[in-house]
């Protein structure tokens, strides 16, 4: 079997989940994307194992250990999306980008807010 198959397969592949980072709103389909990125990698990893022969199977291996951390990573992701989702009722990444910009400068006039109202009460006693 000749390399350039899956390696040509694993860049397509990549450069979908690539598209899929940058262009998708929705963080599940963000999340979609990174494990389509990460499937791309464990092509590559098989397809160069079983090339180089590798009697150890290091490339299996590395592909197994990616596996297991991928389900982890899309375990947590989606509990992260759905508390998000619960508290801010979107899972729009924009929406949630401007949504923590303005609390930080809402908190940011909060916490100056409090201080001058202190000074102007020891100034007036």
């Amino acid at each position: 079997m000749h390399l350039a198959y899956p390696a040509v397969l694993a860049v397509l592949l990549f450069c979908t989940g690539l598209y899929g980072v940058l262009a998708r709103r929705n963080a599940i389909l963000v999340l979609m994307s990174v494990e389509l990125m990460l499937n791309a990698v464990n092509l590559n990893l098989v397809a160069f194992d079983v090339w180089l022969r590798d009697a150890l199977h290091s490339g299996q291996a590395l592909t197994l250990f990616t596996i297991a951390i991928a389900a982890a990573e899309i375990g947590i992701g989606l509990a992260i999306v759905l508390a998000v989702h619960r508290n801010r009722g979107t899972s729009d990444i924009d929406r949630l980008r401007d949504t923590a910009e303005t609390d930080a400068a809402e908190d940011a006039d909060q916490a100056t807010a409090p201080a001058g109202k202190a000074q102007k009460a020891e100034a007036t006693a």
